[in-house]
């Protein structure tokens, strides 16, 4: 077999592997309520597999587990397919920025520099996925078509909260912003222990 073709078997081996703990990670009983938030938001590690996937495999390997994980998650879970539209946008944007960042700077200082990078991009796209495409679709699935009742999940938690844009950009923005640097946290700790486990893997397609 080709050289060529054997990396692709060996990053393709990685991707399989990786989108099958994401998809794990992903399930119900690893989802952890945020008590800051509204009870249809919560925090998995999910990203974390796809983000290894790409600082190891490539940035599109990286984005094929967030699409997976989240096709797998559909019947899963309760929103109807919205939660994970939304968790797909702001996940591969987060693991496409981190992990280019890192493919010019191939260390723990790139997955820091990365995923911090990472996580600011994927709070900034969030804002305008959610405000005209997620929760649109949110409220007339679950709310009747009306927004207040989506505001009055945030407004329960914050009572001042009067409109959807700044539920969205005190709860929302921050909260993606922290998630992002626990997952890039969690990346950087784990990328040396599993530097031996990635060596003896490519060993065999070599």
């Amino acid at each position: 077999m080709k050289s060529k073709n054997k990396k692709f078997l060996y990053k393709l081996v990685i991707t399989a592997m990786m989108t099958a703990v994401a998809a794990l990670l992903m399930m119900p009983v690893f989802e952890i309520a945020i008590p800051i938030m509204p009870p249809y938001i919560k925090f998995d590690f999910s990203d974390f597999p796809a983000l290894f996937v790409g600082i190891t495999a490539g940035p599109v390997y990286g984005v094929f587990v967030c699409l997976v994980k989240n096709l797998i998650h559909i019947p899963l879970g309760s929103t109807g397919g919205i939660g994970e539209i939304a968790n797909f946008a702001i996940g591969a944007v987060y693991v496409l920025t981190a992990s280019l960042i890192h493919l010019k700077m191939k260390n723990r200082k790139g997955i820091i520099l990365g995923g911090v990078a990472g996580s600011f991009t994927m709070a900034a796209i969030a804002y305008p996925v959610n405000l005209f495409i997620v929760y649109p679709a949110y409220t007339r699935i679950y709310f009747g078509g009306s927004v207040q009742g989506v505001i009055d999940t945030y407004s329960v938690l914050l009572p001042w909260i009067k409109s959807l844009p700044q539920a969205l950009l005190i709860f929302n923005t921050p909260f993606n912003i922290v998630k992002g640097l626990i997952i890039t946290f969690v990346a950087f700790l784990a990328y040396l222990p599993l530097q031996p486990v990635l060596q003896k893997l490519e060993q065999k397609f070599k």
